[in-house]
């Protein structure tokens, strides 16, 4: 999903809460030692994002937010702000080059740059808690 947050508006926020859960308290972010990425430069995207991406001259970064079942993809255009809402269970992510994540979610995607050890670290971090939080399989039983 696919939405504009730049204003509070219950009704969206509701949405994505209902979507990926409520954020993490303070005690649980700081059991996970931070829950929020780095700042993510934006190395490609699928054409919807990409349309939004081009009405500015900025550069184009993200930043990603861990919630209970899923996670939220953030960046900005002109002086809006965007969330690319993903659960869990459609989150796929690919790490293609050697420095480069792709995140995607049905038709959505949103490749970037990770050229540093801490944004490696926060990708298995999501990977792990995708992981550990997840409802049982049949082949586990």
């Amino acid at each position: 999903m696919l939405v504009n947050i730049s204003y509070n508006r219950p009704a969206i926020s509701d949405k994505i809460n209902n979507e990926v859960g409520k954020p993490f308290t303070l005690f649980e972010r700081v059991k996970l030692k931070g829950t929020g990425s780095p700042k993510l430069h934006i190395t490609s995207t699928s054409i919807d994002i990409h349309n939004l991406l081009i009405l500015d001259n900025n550069a184009n970064v993200c930043n990603v937010e861990m919630r209970n079942n899923g996670i939220i993809v953030m960046f900005r255009s002109i002086l809006e702000t965007y969330a690319l809402v993903i659960p869990y269970y459609k989150l796929n992510l690919y790490k293609g080059k050697s420095e480069e994540y792709s995140i995607y979610k049905d038709h959505h995607f949103i490749k970037v740059k990770a050229d540093k050890p801490g944004i490696h670290k926060f990708f298995k971090k999501i990977l792990d808690y995708k992981s550990d939080n997840a409802p049982t399989q049949v082949e586990d039983l």
